[in-house]
């Protein structure tokens, strides 16, 4: 069995990282365009993070980063705060589209 455990390698990994500029734009032109932003942070596994974005208009979507170090980093330096939990008031906020409500539809309906 290797020295370390997987954890460590990977916090090790995360410190060094910084978050890209694709990203770090992504999130500040989705705020300016929508009023503002808040983001909720979602650890997805070996995929790395999604970073799910309401604007204050009620409009939301989502990027993704290598890991929640990176996603925490990109909205820091694009001034986005970042919410510990789905909060009721930012879930009465979010406004998806119709088209969203019919694609869930069909998925239902298709089981």
């Amino acid at each position: 069995m290797a020295d370390g455990s997987d954890t460590t390698l990977t916090a090790q990994q995360a410190a060094g990282e910084q978050a890209p500029n694709g990203l770090v734009s992504g999130i500040k032109s989705f705020a300016a365009g929508h009023g503002g932003a808040k983001a909720v942070i979602e650890y997805v596994g070996k995929r790395g993070a999604r970073i799910v974005l309401v604007g204050e208009d009620g409009a939301w979507a989502d990027q993704f980063a290598d890991d929640t170090v990176v996603a925490r980093q990109a909205c820091a330096k694009a001034g986005v705060t970042v919410e510990n939990a789905w909060e009721r008031e930012l879930m009465d906020q979010m406004r998806p589209s119709n088209d969203l409500w019919r694609s869930m539809a069909r998925r239902t309906m298709a089981r």
